[in-house]
């Protein structure tokens, strides 16, 4: 396809199950934004959901996209250092390379002001809201003060956003030096909780996941390993804690049976961590909750320090990272690549669309 300098490249969900390439125009940074030349942007679980209507968070004609990795083309009037208007946390210039963290707040609430702009009463997320400019396309604008500087290795840029909600998710959950952890679930966001685990010197961390090709690339990040079809998980962390239990479990699947199983492997006052949205709804067993004082927690995406953080993780620890992505493919087959996943083609890792 080509495209002019008005123009650019994105794929637009036409309809559920149909994910098409098509020229669209070029847009353009307003004050405080920046336009962004997408490099690569991830393959989301909800991207995934979105494609084949399942989780009712995508609309047909939207473009989706919010793992990303880019560079900063033009910069509008109030995102300039010295425009009077600096809103990013560190100045951007063009030619940087930036990763997004798509998570838009009014920043005037009480929550924003808690410092929880990331579940902001008013929150759109890139990607998600149809009417945001997003990333499965060669360019998009955001404010500047979603951008954040990168290092690393430009790939692994697009696993920022990702490893940020598993660092949440631990730091919600407390993880810290001489806790035993579990994590339910070994897709991407379970590997990148496992890693956060790991970054916040868990005692032990291991991860419960069926699928052998993603247990194989979790034992390459240094992480222990159960499968849950050949072992009983809680039984078997018990076990190996000296009939204690983990002190934090992280469910990252978010069932009804990996709930269960959370709360049957947490020590007695532990914390259990509820970061995957499989079901909208879920049954557990009440008593295991009170009569053992366990805390059930609820987390969804990161604040701007945490994300920061992770950026800042992520560019520093490449060979760990390099084992995240398994498949990389050009813009002109996202469209296959999407329909071979909703059809079960799941690699272990990420994959990755490119637009450079």
């Amino acid at each position: 396809m080509t495209t002019t300098d008005t123009t650019m490249r994105a794929l637009v969900l036409e309809d559920f199950g149909d994910l098409v390439l098509v020229e669209r125009p070029r847009p353009a940074p307003g004050p405080g934004e920046a336009l962004v030349r997408v490099l690569a942007t991830g393959i989301c679980g909800s991207d995934l959901h979105g494609y084949t209507g399942e989780n009712g968070r995508r609309v047909p004609g939207q473009v989706m996209g919010h793992e990303t990795v880019g560079t900063v083309v033009t910069l509008g009037d109030a995102g300039r250092p010295g425009a009077g208007i600096e809103q990013s946390p560190v100045p951007l210039a063009e030619g940087d390379v930036v990763v997004l963290n798509p998570t838009l707040s009014c920043g005037g609430c009480e929550r924003c002001a808690r410092g929880m702009s990331y579940i902001c009463a008013d929150r759109r997320v890139v990607g998600v809201d149809p009417a945001i400019s997003a990333a499965f396309a060669d360019y998009f604008v955001v404010s500047v003060a979603n951008l954040v500087p990168f290092g690393g290795e430009t790939l692994h840029g697009a696993l920022v956003e990702p490893l940020a909600v598993g660092y949440h998710a631990a730091v919600r959950g407390g993880v810290g030096a001489g806790d035993d952890v579990l994590v339910l679930g070994g897709g991407p966001i379970g590997q990148a909780a496992a890693l956060a685990c790991a970054r916040l010197r868990a005692a032990s961390v291991t991860v419960s996941e069926p699928a052998p090709e993603r247990r194989e690339l979790l034992g390459r990040l240094g992480v222990d390993v159960l499968d849950p079809g050949a072992v009983d998980v809680a039984v078997e962390v018990i076990e190996r804690t000296g009939g204690l239990g983990a002190s934090v479990v992280i469910d990252a699947v978010g069932s009804s049976a990996t709930l269960g199983t959370a709360l049957a492997a947490t020590t007695a006052g532990g914390v259990c961590v509820l970061v995957g949205m499989a079901a909208p709804r879920v049954e557990l067993d009440a008593f295991a909750v009170s009569t053992f004082e366990r805390t059930i927690v609820g987390t969804f995406c990161y604040s701007a320090a945490e994300f920061a953080e992770t950026a800042r993780w992520a560019q520093d620890h490449p060979e760990l990272l390099r084992a995240l992505v398994s498949r990389t493919v050009r813009a002109e087959d996202g469209p296959a690549a999407f329909a071979a996943m909703a059809a079960g083609d799941n690699p272990a890792g990420k994959v990755l669309v490119t637009f450079a």
